[in-house]
């Protein structure tokens, strides 16, 4: 059994076609930087984010918070943690 109180992991989200820091609490709880990132731009994000809309021709959006990609992390860190 290992001690740890959060754990973080860089992966590449591909709904934001960008890379995305998944943060799991010892709790279980989740958070996605790329959430607020791109629920909430900021000017640049906006624009970089329909440039990006433009190229790929569809929509940059988060699916939701937490997320499949999220979820999925989480599982492996919680399975890992039973063993």
């Amino acid at each position: 059994m290992t001690d740890w109180q959060i754990t973080a992991k860089t992966i590449f989200c591909d709904a934001v076609d960008d890379e995305v820091t998944v943060i799991v609490q010892r709790d279980g709880s989740t958070t996605c930087t790329g959430f607020k990132k791109y629920t909430q731009p900021n000017d640049i994000t906006r624009k970089l984010a329909a440039q990006k809309s433009k190229r790929l021709k569809r929509p940059i959006k988060c699916e939701s918070e937490p997320c499949s990609r999220t979820n999925q992390y989480k599982e492996n860190i919680m399975a890992e943690e039973t063993r």
